[in-house]
């Protein structure tokens, strides 16, 4: 009797990768805890042109950013990265609201534009939101 063994490869799903991009170290520290803590993976960085020099092949899930950042700021990466054919989520938050950049961002795609400081539960529900591809 011949002994054959069947081996089983399991193809787990890639964890889904958050890219957060804000110049406020304990801003992305937080948010990259906070991340991490629900089970996907965070990849900080603190300025837009840091994340443009990333392949893009190795897009984010969906990415979190600033509004208000040196040299380029969120709104200004959303473009680059829309003229350049990189589609995925972005949840944009800021400490300075303005009702101009919301309606461009959003226009533009952007997933929600929240405020600084927002709770953790509701950036869990928008991040969670623009995983499953709902709108809010």
């Amino acid at each position: 009797m011949r002994n054959t063994a069947v081996r089983i490869v399991c193809q787990w799903p890639k964890t889904p990768v958050i890219a957060i991009v804000d110049d406020d170290e304990g801003v992305r520290t937080s948010l990259a805890s906070l991340v991490r803590s629900i089970g996907y993976e965070a990849q900080a960085y603190e300025s837009g042109m840091d994340f443009l020099r990333q392949t893009p092949g190795d897009d984010p899930a969906c990415m979190i950013a600033d509004v208000q950042m040196p040299v380029i700021t969120g709104d200004e990466l959303q473009a680059q990265l829309i003229a350049s054919g990189r589609r995925f989520p972005i949840i944009f938050m800021t400490a300075f609201p303005s009702e101009s950049v919301r309606r461009r961002v959003m226009a533009a795609g952007a997933h929600c534009y929240l405020g600084k400081p927002s709770s953790g539960d509701e950036i869990i529900r928008y991040l969670e939101e623009a995983l499953a591809g709902h709108a809010p």
